[in-house]
């Protein structure tokens, strides 16, 4: 650091304070701990890649996957999301910051497309269970994809509406990202765990697990806000106990008359 002060009658001192201090921003920006929001991205990431893999990616890739467009689109828009909130973590992290904030907007038309579609996925989900026969366990099941989703769009805006907080953006951040994971998770449940059975949606409580396992990505958040900081952000507390109380309550709400008067009701409309 260069010890005086700017000059107004020589600007080129203004000129050297301004780029050093530039320069120490973004060596406070590269900081190796700044690093710790990409690798939990890129684990979010890779998460959702390893999850849908044996139900949707490798499928795909040997061209024997059946699946409407709503779920292609769906699945298209979820996995860019990872991808997206890899590389902004990515920018913020090598001090990048003006083109983090640049691509904010591309965030949140991606998120409002994926509540969009999430919520046009769970209406599809309802229209095929109903085609097996078994509708009322497709309205039951609705709850999950259609809390999920709600969750997500909660938090990404209250990360949005705290931009200027960067300790609360981003671990909102990291709390939206990390709640859409149970369903990459699931996928390896149901893959290895569940029994053989008809097809159709799974029972509501079966979700729970695979939200628990997801979490645990925030607690090791919690771990590092602890051994870094000596207290655990309130974002985290707060979130992860939101996130979880939502899964749990699933349970419930999914064999409650009134979800069933309201996901029936957008299923009619829909058909």
């Amino acid at each position: 650091m260069v010890g005086f002060e700017p000059n107004l009658a020589f600007p080129d001192s203004l000129q050297m304070t301004t780029l050093i201090d530039d320069r120490r921003v973004r060596a406070r920006d590269a900081s190796p701990a700044r690093y710790f929001y990409l690798h939990m991205a890129l684990a979010c990431a890779a998460t959702a890649f390893l999850g849908f893999a044996p139900t949707y990616w490798v499928p795909l890739a040997n061209r024997t996957l059946s699946a409407s467009p709503v779920i292609h689109f769906h699945g298209l828009l979820f996995f860019t999301w990872s991808l997206y909130f890899a590389l902004q973590t990515w920018l913020a992290a090598s001090g990048r910051v003006v083109n983090h904030r640049s691509l904010g907007i591309a965030g949140v038309s991606l998120a409002t497309a994926m509540t969009i579609f999430g919520f046009l996925a769970s209406v599809h989900v309802m229209q095929h269970s109903a085609a097996l026969g078994q509708k009322e366990a497709g309205i039951g099941f609705s709850i999950v994809p259609m809390s999920g989703i709600a969750f997500f769009a909660v938090v990404f805006v209250l990360a949005i509406m705290n931009t200027r907080r960067p300790e609360v953006h981003k671990r909102l951040m990291l709390l939206a990202a990390v709640s859409i994971l149970d369903a990459a998770i699931a996928r390896w449940f149901l893959t290895l765990l569940a029994p053989p059975g008809p097809p159709g949606p799974p029972p509501v409580p079966v979700t729970i697990a695979p939200a628990v396992v997801a979490s645990l990505l925030l607690v090791v958040a919690m771990v590092r806000d602890w051994r870094s900081e000596g207290r655990v952000h309130p974002v985290y507390i707060y979130g992860t106990l939101a996130l979880l109380a939502v899964k749990v309550l699933n349970w419930p709400v999914s064999e409650s008359a009134a979800w069933h008067a309201f996901a029936g009701g957008i299923l009619a409309l829909a058909q």
